[in-house]
């Protein structure tokens, strides 16, 4: 009995699963029936089995096996396999038809084995947020940092899609397991589980991806993350395989120390297990795919969006033009004057907006000068003097109090203390302040508005920024005062590439073209071909994030505009193909402690992990609905406007969009948390960039097309829509 799907053999012999490809075996599971058994003393011991009935009926093929505890317990196996496209569908029953009191607990897998004696070295790896090929680039707690684990887990409402893929690095096959449906529902609310334990919980609906290199040994872990290993005489194990665990497993993770003396590398081992009681039974589908890929980028973006089309959410219903409007009102009133000095806090407290400090920057979390671009265009195009008396306030300050002799503007300062803050020159902060002030410059000059001292100081800081470039194009990260550098990495280069082109285009200044190609080279040759997307903020390490993808996609699609050379439209579509992976877009349900927080009746899509490895998110995709709509009229695919729409709409759930959740304002936002334990854990406050990010790509739609949402923008023709984006920046 046998599936053919895509040219590969799936067959079923000897109670067990085999896969082949023009005859050569690539992956196995001789024993299906597996299961992890939690006894009395707190040991999860394993052991697995073949099938002992295999049947093909109409709807696909049927397969049974019992499981037998040491102590007696018995686990009726069901899985129903069918096939459906290129997707392998197990839809598994297990259920536990006898329970001894020595067995308090259980869990189970869906495994593919690899062929021959393979290591994890030797293969490359997808899991959304969490895990990019090595995790070369992620920091030391990041699953894969140590591939001599044995168990390398991970729960999967820690990813922004529910699949892992496993690529061999030769020969490019492919498998990747995914969860089948969008059907989590909340663990129970009445423990924690805080410890290196295994949990019982019958509650627990979600399961872990990863992989496992399993010895026959059962694992022991103390609270502080000694382990221990009891041998297990009748396990076999068969090597290297690709793992989905039922219920989850935070498995074998790197942790820190307990107290002041350890005799090892501490590791973090959570699990969960559902009881051994008679007659419970836990109900679970994956989906397998294989396939063969031409490299990992391929290979992310063509399982990604399978998954995706499968999986995505609901889209939030939200006007964003009302909501523009609302926000645009309370960023005017939240913007205060200090003597000659304007600007938003820093950071304020929800629900009452409690402002607890005004220390502003230029840029990144701050962005004092887009929103005083922004303000400034919301007050002349719906004729509010006060916000255009603000946003003037804030460029003037920037452009005019805080140059310094080398050249650059002083990037962080404390307003209502009256001091610059001792931070060095991060070329981030940089890219980001120069862009408010020139997207102001051009605003008022096509009104007629000459701001000399706001371009003056865009050339001063262009002119800083070529003469500081390696010859390689790069840039270090962040100068001193003196110019020298402060870090020796070079992942902030992309982050200055717009603006030099849009200085190209303001001062007809070859020497910004010539430079942002340069620069454009540096991050062509190491973040989308050497995958090294890091160090795209201002407060974390040079560590994977989501952020440097988001600048790599800014610099490479306006490196595409000025140029209309392809390489760098195909290097905007790789950076936006990774960036995308970050966002949640499957939901699963999270307990809120906050009663006005807006995700007591919205959903957590759209939100999108920081860095690889953390859990929970942001809303910074909302800054990249523009973005993603201007790559589907250049490249005329379809998925990058279905995203467009989809972050444009879903990262607004974390607002109170009509003042319905009770916040101090309507419109406000706040910034993010860790929820993918499904209990929502945050600072549970507001930053400036959190507003920005979502007032800025509306008004680019509106300057560009007349209007707010992707759904209005998707009436026009698409002709006329490239036509409308050939005269913006």
């Amino acid at each position: 009995m046998c599936f053919d799907i895509g040219g590969y053999s799936v067959a079923f012999e000897n109670g067990g699963i085999e896969v082949s490809k023009g005859g050569k075996t690539l992956y196995f599971n001789k024993r299906p029936v597996f299961a992890s058994v939690k006894d009395y003393g707190a040991i999860c011991r394993f052991r697995d089995l073949p099938y002992g009935s295999v049947r093909k009926t109409d709807e696909g093929i049927e397969a049974e096996g019992r499981f037998l505890s040491d102590n007696g317990s018995v686990l009726l196996f069901r899985d129903l396999w069918t096939a459906s496209g290129t997707d392998l569908k197990v839809d598994r029953k297990v259920t536990v038809e006898k329970a001894d009191e020595k067995d308090l607990g259980f869990s189970t897998k869906v495994s593919f084995y690899h062929a021959g004696e393979r290591r994890p070295e030797e293969f490359d790896y997808f899991y959304p947020g969490q895990w990019y090929r090595q995790n070369e680039y992620a920091a030391d707690y990041a699953m894969g940092k140590d591939l001599s684990l044995q168990y390398i887990r991970r729960k999967e409402t820690y990813a922004g899609l529910p699949l892992f893929s496993m690529m061999d690095r030769k020969t490019g096959e492919t498998v990747t397991l995914s969860r089948w449906a969008a059907d989590a529902t909340l663990p129970s609310l009445d423990r924690t589980a805080t410890e290196n334990y295994a949990y019982v919980d019958p509650k627990m609906t979600v399961g872990s991806f990863g992989i496992s290199s399993a010895r026959p040994e059962a694992q022991v872990y103390t609270y502080y993350g000694h382990r221990m290993s009891v041998p297990l005489p009748e396990t076999q194990c068969d090597g290297l395989a690709a793992d989905y665990v039922y219920p989850a497993e935070n498995g074998q993770q790197p942790a820190g120390k307990h107290g002041p003396w350890t005799v090892d590398q501490p590791l973090s081992n959570i699990t969960w297990v559902h009881p051994m009681r008679e007659g419970f039974a836990q109900h679970y589908a994956v989906a397998v795919n294989f396939e063969r890929y031409t490299d990992f980028g391929t290979m992310l973006k063509c399982t990604w969006r399978h998954v995706y089309d499968r999986l995505k959410d609901r889209l939030f219903d939200v006007d964003n033009g009302l909501l523009y409007l609302n926000m645009m009102r309370f960023l005017k009133d939240v913007t205060k004057n200090f003597g000659n000095t304007w600007g938003t806090p820093f950071v304020a407290q929800l629900p009452d907006f409690d402002p607890n400090s005004f220390s502003a920057e230029i840029g990144f979390v701050g962005q004092q000068t887009g929103i005083g671009y922004q303000l400034l265009r919301y007050g002349t195009l719906f004729n509010d003097p006060e916000a255009v008396q603000k946003g003037l306030g804030i460029l003037n300050h920037w452009a005019n109090d805080t140059m310094t002799e080398t050249g650059c503007p002083k990037i962080w300062e404390h307003l209502s203390a009256h001091q610059f803050e001792p931070q060095p020159f991060w070329i981030r902060e940089i890219g980001d302040g120069m862009e408010g002030i020139l997207d102001a410059w051009r605003f008022e000059k096509q009104r007629g508005r000459d701001h000399d001292n706001w371009l003056n100081c865009c050339v001063s800081t262009a002119d800083w920024i070529v003469e500081r470039m390696n010859e390689d194009g790069s840039l270090f990260r962040a100068y001193a005062y003196d110019n020298r550098p402060c870090l020796d990495s070079k992942a902030s280069t992309p982050c200055v590439i717009r603006f030099l082109l849009w200085m190209y285009k303001a001062a007809a200044e070859e020497k910004y073209l010539n430079a942002a190609v340069r620069a454009g080279e540096w991050t062509w040759t190491h973040m989308y071909k050497g995958f090294e997307y890091r160090g795209g903020t201002c407060d974390q390490s040079d560590v994977m994030d989501k952020e440097s993808g988001l600048y790599a996609m800014f610099a490479f699609d306006a490196l595409y505009e000025c140029t209309g050379e392809a390489k760098w439209l195909e290097a905007a579509c790789g950076a936006a193909d990774y960036t995308e992976t970050f966002t949640f877009v499957w939901n699963f349900p999270v307990r809120m402690p906050y009663p006005n927080h807006p995700f007591v009746r919205n959903h957590i899509t759209g939100q999108s992990n920081v860095t690889v490895g953390t859990g929970g998110g942001d809303v910074y995709m909302a800054a990249c609905g523009y973005e993603y709509y201007r790559l589907y009229l250049l490249s005329g695919d379809e998925h990058y406007a279905d995203v467009a729409e989809f972050v444009h709409l879903n990262s607004k759930q974390a607002n109170d969009i009509d003042g319905s959740c009770g916040y101090r304002y309507i419109g406000l936002v706040n910034e993010g948390g860790a929820f993918s334990e499904q209990e929502y854990r945050g600072r549970y406050h507001w930053l400036p960039w959190c507003t920005f990010v979502e007032v800025d790509p509306s008004a680019r739609f509106f300057d560009t097309f007349g209007c707010y949402d992707v759904a209005d923008v998707r009436k026009i023709p698409p002709e006329k829509q490239r036509e409308m984006l050939k005269n913006m920046w």
